[in-house]
């Protein structure tokens, strides 16, 4: 089971393309909004259309009105002349249709149609006295009127001649009508072809930009999965934010993977490092067990077998406590802990160091090239150690007569600590293992710690620890610190 799953738990599913998506979204606004336009837009040019004729048949009504208006004359004097051909043509044969262009009528003071120019009223002459109530107010009224005569729609005006008649005049607004009705379905028709060209539009462009995103959103669900080494690759024409979007992803899973890798690695050396222990804490345990059986059983009879019995059980619980003293040390390297950073002379070390190396083997060469004061911020102790443990390196690991050489130069602002040996050396694939824990070269004595200690030590203090050897050329182990 990969390990980044939870049981019960199941990468997302991939989102159905619907209106809850985000390309449906997209979508529908973008939609709405055209729609919202082309609705105000045809609305905008619908009034100014119907404005405009309205003026336009306005101004024809009003000409004839001021026209006849301004003529002083009486209805008597019209029959006389019989002259005014506009008032012929309104009242002919044609003046019965029931939906004429425009209709003329003469009405007395009560608002009944009466006979003009010999002509009787007709049957929209009087439908359309009877649909102006009150001419005396459509007379006094500076702009035509909207009426309704036998269900068709007019505007109509007035003057009163000198006798005191009514003459009514009104124009058929049916055409503007009309004209605005199919201007209104051109609209809309145009309208909807114009929104379903932008919805496919956006369906079609939204979809182009979402291919990164689908992308991002099978690579995490792989991820999930357990295939971390994916990767969201790049479009061929991304756009700012997505391309941002992207490096910024796959930074995170780079380093996702890295601490996953880091956290197996971790685990498999403590795995490693636990089972180390154990053997190397069996193996005491099981010497003083044995002794402690022996002495139980009375097999311990002699008193010098009694005496080393004793002397082992204390060697081997001596070794013991040197073994979880450094398994300690190791732990609190581990966790990095806070050290006691002060000025140290650590040519004075080195010097101590090879002062004590004399003490225990008076017969080894010992070179010393540290001279003079060379300060670095460092824990003391910690240094103590490094160098504690790297001299019983050479001591535990080479003959008695073999040279050694301990060195410290400051080159480019960093310390540079060497201890060398003319020892035997390491193979190549010991040296590229020997700083790891419990690890001894061919076998040899010690807990295989020491080295591993000092690559901690060197760590916790920002430095590195690097290694130099070949079978028959001893070994050198340098150190570099930076100065603070």
């Amino acid at each position: 089971m990969n390990p980044l799953v939870r049981p019960g738990c199941r990468p997302p599913p991939r989102s159905r393309h619907g209106v809850h998506s985000l390309r449906g979204k997209l979508t529908i606004a973008n939609v709405g909004l055209l729609a919202v336009g082309i609705v105000v837009a045809t609305a905008v040019s619908l009034m100014g259309m119907r404005h405009y004729l309205l003026d336009q048949v306005d101004a024809q009504l009003l000409k004839t009105r001021d026209s006849l208006g301004g003529s002083q004359l009486t209805l008597r004097q019209i029959d006389s002349l019989s002259a005014l051909a506009f008032v012929h043509d309104r009242l002919g044969p044609a003046a019965d249709e029931s939906k004429p262009d425009s209709v003329f009528a003469a009405v007395d003071r009560h608002g009944r149609a009466i006979e003009v120019a010999g002509f009787r009223p007709g049957d929209t002459q009087r439908a359309f006295a009877a649909a102006v109530d009150d001419p005396a107010s459509l007379v006094r009224a500076g702009e035509p009127r909207d009426v309704t005569v036998n269900g068709a729609a007019y505007r109509a005006t007035g003057t009163r001649l000198a006798d005191g008649t009514y003459v009514l005049f009104a124009a058929s607004t049916d055409g503007l009508h009309k004209g605005i009705a199919q201007a209104l379905k051109l609209d809309l028709a145009v309208g909807t072809l114009l929104l379903a060209l932008l919805a496919c539009l956006t369906m079609f462009s939204v979809r182009r930009r979402m291919l990164p995103l689908e992308a991002m959103v099978e690579t995490s669900s792989a991820i999930a999965e357990g295939d971390l080494t994916r990767r969201v690759p790049s479009s061929h024409h991304p756009t700012q934010e997505v391309e941002q979007l992207r490096l910024a992803l796959n930074s995170m899973l780079h380093q996702v993977e890295s601490a996953y890798r880091t956290r197996e690695d971790s685990a498999a050396q403590l795995r490693r490092f636990v089972g180390d222990a154990s053997h190397e804490l069996r193996t005491p345990l099981a010497a003083i067990r044995g002794y402690l059986q022996l002495y139980e059983k009375g097999m311990l009879t002699d008193p010098a077998e009694r005496r080393r019995a004793w002397d082992r059980m204390n060697a081997e619980a001596d070794r013991m406590g040197r073994l979880v003293d450094e398994l300690l040390i190791l732990a609190r390297l581990d966790q990095r802990p806070e050290l006691r950073f002060r000025n140290v002379d650590l040519s004075r070390l080195v010097r101590d160091a090879a002062a004590d190396l004399r003490a225990q083997q008076p017969g080894r060469p010992v070179t010393v090239d540290a001279d003079g004061t060379l300060l670095v911020r460092a824990d003391e102790s910690g240094l103590r150690q490094v160098l504690g443990n790297l001299v019983g390196n050479v001591r535990t690991h080479t003959p008695d007569d073999v040279p050694v050489r301990l060195g410290l130069e400051r080159v480019d602002g960093v310390l540079r600590l060497c201890v060398a040996d003319k020892g035997p050396g390491l193979a190549e694939e010991d040296a590229a293992r020997v700083f790891d824990r419990f690890f001894r070269a061919g076998g040899g004595a010690g807990s295989g710690l020491g080295l591993a200690i000092v690559e901690g030590v060197v760590r916790a203090h920002g430095g590195n620890v690097a290694v130099r050897t070949a079978p028959g050329e001893g070994l050198a182990v340098t150190v570099t610190l930076p100065v603070r």
